[in-house]
């Protein structure tokens, strides 16, 4: 906790998972990886949104940085999934927000 203005670790961590999701094209792929129980490859999103690789790379590290996915690396292509402990977190924390 931060003692000169209580703000708790929970709510660092809820903004920093906040910040990630603030762009349409995260909450897209954090959708598309949260309903599906495999990886999928960001090659197929940038098919389905008609977005540049630079782009949407970007919203991918944006994403990696939160710790709400993870990469796995199989040259040339890049898989993605959802990192399912910290979307519980993020889930949790959201569930503590709205209920509060």
């Amino acid at each position: 906790m931060d003692e000169q203005n209580n703000i708790s670790e929970d709510i660092v961590r809820l903004a920093e998972i906040a910040k990630a999701m603030s762009h349409p094209v995260r909450l897209y792929i954090l959708k598309k990886l949260s309903k599906v129980d495999a990886c999928c490859y960001s090659s197929d999103i940038v098919d389905e949104l008609g977005i540049g690789r630079s782009g949407l790379s970007q919203h991918f590290k944006e994403l990696k940085h939160a710790g709400l996915i993870n990469a796995h690396v199989k040259k040339p292509y890049i898989k993605y999934c959802i990192n399912k402990e910290n979307w519980d977190i993020a889930k949790k924390l959201f569930n503590d927000l709205f209920n509060e």
